[in-house]
């Protein structure tokens, strides 16, 4: 069973409130769940900043077992300190989108055209 440390959003439309959850990857976002790891209300007062509450040991322990969090989650386990910050992704041995058909192309091209004009100057003498 994949496990996702996720939020699950709750409270009234246009104002937010999630608890962030332990969850089954297969269940749906504000279904049933394993474990209510915290919350995390985004809407505040200005002058204060959004609240986060977690309980730390428990979310050790899923990320521990090999709990995948989403990127939110992710962002806010790191802005408390209980995720290591990661460098970005880099993908090795990538092609363009466009394919290496069309870079070979335009790279053999210019290469054809003095090849062409030595062939004209040679059929003229």
């Amino acid at each position: 069973m994949p496990v996702k440390i996720r939020l699950r959003r709750d409270g009234a439309k246009k104002r937010p409130f999630y608890h962030v959850v332990a969850a089954d990857s297969r269940r749906a976002r504000d279904g049933r769940f394993i474990e209510q790891l915290g919350y995390y209300n985004p809407i505040v007062a200005a002058e204060a900043e959004p609240i986060l509450v977690l309980k730390e040991e428990r979310v050790k322990y899923w990320l521990s077992v090999g709990a995948q969090p989403t990127d939110t989650a992710a962002a806010l386990l790191k802005k408390k300190g209980l995720m290591e910050r990661s460098k970005p992704r880099v993908v090795k041995n990538a092609a363009p989108a466009g394919g290496d058909a069309a870079a070979t192309e335009t790279a053999e091209a210019p290469a054809a055209e003095p090849a062409a004009a030595e062939t004209a100057e040679t059929a003229e003498a």
